[in-house]
């Protein structure tokens, strides 16, 4: 067998989609592109503003790592950039660390990320309990909820702390500053991303209101396509309107940034140096994991609802490597795949990587034609927006009484922990603990698996019977079997039947030298009969099948 370390191919998912690609296919990305485009817009800026960035900084993480993971990702129908997870992470690191140090410590995640890929680490990320994820799922959805409480409310905070607590408590001191038209701006949108779903839906009570007074006046075609306009850009475009044209005393961005610029940003490099990049270790392993996390559950998720090719997980983290590495010399912002924008691609008829490429385009040629026209978008609304994702993006149910009692109890300790550890430290504690306590569990659940039957005591022969995997979990359950032999009289053998016994490490051949020594100290023989391939391979390796034939212990 060959020792050589295997590479993963870099072959992006594009090459095959273009294999049998026809002019049907391209109209139809085509318009699945410019919707997700348009869809990604209000989300991207209100991700990089929740983020404590500027707006651009948004959306030219969209254009290019959208750009780059369409182009070279793993995944057919899957759409890159920057999302809502991120916003606890990033504004974080920003309070921290500032924001050059964001830059470096992102580009440092997107070579981790490519070198996961390159070495077939893809898989790996499956490994993470799906308890956990569950639990910090929920745990930065509640933080996006109380991150846009400032916003929302309109209150006048020059600067938000990063940990939940000193939020809250800053909130409280500055409630005197409340604004009912920010919150009614807010509340407007909310309420209306809810319903606007509702009104294609005739088994609706709202739907079905909707389509008979339509019908009524000839315009059921009109409502349906106005229906399909997506929520956030009907919110956006509306309550802009509404704000500008009654020149309500509302945040804006431009009051707050001075507007989006309309040019292409200028390309630069961050100050690296080595002693900067030790010390953003943690932000870079935190950046780095849970964007491999977001985009291969989301990649997975996209490959249940499209019917597509499977994704390919290495070539999609060495996308996203690569997508994270360009995008801090333009000033952008940590980019994985984005749920929200890659159901919308689907349902909009996306059906090859093409979709992601138009969305990017997209959002370029608004970026480069309307940009002046954000100056007048109310930080309420886009509040609003990311409730609405937030709430989207929790699993509720799962922490509903109901649900919970169908679940062990290692899956609640997992779930609830990673929760509250996301919510009152952050997620790189949270997913530490999370994946030391669920191996921990594991080991205990492994080791309550593995057990020595007593079969016969006929002298002079003591048999035995070994059950599942002998581990370092495990290894202690042999001390009964040696204090039995010390027990038992002198010339005995042992027979340990390992028919059932599936597998074996270097502490459960330790367990059974210590059992040998054992035996011979008392004159007698030790035989293991019926021995699997996992358990025999481990003993010829370790030295161990030749000091049973030899009847001498390891060191004579």
């Amino acid at each position: 067998m060959s020792s050589r370390l295997q590479l993963a191919r870099f072959h992006p998912k594009l090459i095959d989609a273009l294999q049998d690609y026809n002019r049907e296919r391209f109209f139809k990305d085509l318009g699945a592109g410019a919707t997700v485009g348009i869809v990604a817009l209000p989300l991207a800026m209100a991700f990089a503003i929740a983020s404590g960035l500027t707006p651009e900084a948004g959306i030219w993480t969209a254009i290019i790592a959208g750009f780059l993971i369409s182009l070279l990702g793993g995944s057919v129908i899957q759409i890159g950039g920057p999302a809502g997870a991120f916003i606890v992470i990033v504004y974080g690191i920003v309070e921290r660390y500032g924001l050059a140090n964001l830059l470096i410590a992102t580009a440092c995640a997107g070579v981790l990320l490519f070198l996961l890929g390159l070495f077939k680490l893809g898989t790996l990320v499956r490994y993470v309990p799906l308890s956990i994820v569950v639990g910090f799922t929920n745990g930065i959805a509640v933080l996006i909820l109380l991150s846009q409480l400032k916003d929302l409310l309109g209150l006048s905070i020059a600067k938000m702390p990063a940990d939940v607590f000193s939020q809250l408590h800053t909130m409280a001191q500055h409630l005197d500053t409340f604004n009912p038209y920010a919150l009614g701006l807010g509340l407007v949108c909310l309420l209306g991303l809810f319903i606007w779903p509702l009104l294609l839906r005739i088994d609706s009570r709202i739907g079905h209101v909707v389509h008979r007074v339509a019908s009524r006046v000839t315009m059921t075609r009109a409502v349906q396509r106005g229906a399909r306009t997506p929520g956030p850009i009907v919110a956006l475009v509306t309550l802009t309107l509404v704000a500008w044209a009654f020149k309500l005393p509302v945040e804006t961005i431009g009051t707050r940034f001075g507007g989006v610029p309309q040019g292409v940003p200028a390309f630069a490099l961050p100050n690296f140096s080595w002693e900067t990049v030790k010390q953003l270790v943690t932000p870079t392993i935190t950046i780095a994991l849970l964007g491999a996390i977001e985009s291969l559950l989301c990649a997975r998720v996209a490959d249940q609802l499209s019917g597509q090719p499977r994704h390919d997980p290495n070539q999609e983290l060495m996308a996203q490597g690569i997508a994270n590495v360009v995008v801090p010399f333009f000033g952008g912002m940590p980019a994985t795949g984005t749920i929200a924008r890659t159901v919308t691609n689907i349902r909009s008829g996306g059906t090859s990587p093409i979709a992601g490429i138009v969305h990017a385009v997209t959002l370029l040629v608004i970026v480069l034609l309307a940009a002046p026209l954000a100056y007048h978008v109310p930080l309420s609304v886009l509040a609003g927006i990311l409730v609405f994702v937030g709430w989207n993006m929790g699993e509720w149910r799962e922490f509903t009484p109901y649900r919970l009692r169908h679940f062990s109890r290692h899956y609640r300790l997992l779930m609830l922990g990673t929760f509250f550890l996301t919510v009152v430290f952050d997620l790189t504690v949270a997913v530490q603990v999370g994946i030391v306590l669920a191996c921990a569990l594991f080991i205990r659940r492994m080791s309550g698996l593995f057990t020595v039957e007593l079969v016969s005591l006929q002298p002079p022969v003591l048999t035995y019977k070994l059950y599942g995997a002998l581990f370092f979990g495990a290894a202690a359950k042999l001390d009964e079997a040696v204090a039995a032999v010390e027990r038992a009289p002198r010339g005995m053998t042992v027979v340990l039947d390992a028919m059932h016994l599936i597998s074996i490490d270097a502490t459960g051949i330790d367990a059974l030298r210590q059992l040998h020594r054992a035996v011979l100290s008392r004159d007698g023989v030790l035989c293991i009969e019926s021995v699997q391939a996992q358990p025999l391979e481990v003993m010829e390796r370790s030295g161990f099948a030749d000091e049973l034939a030899s009847g001498k212990p390891a060191h004579g």
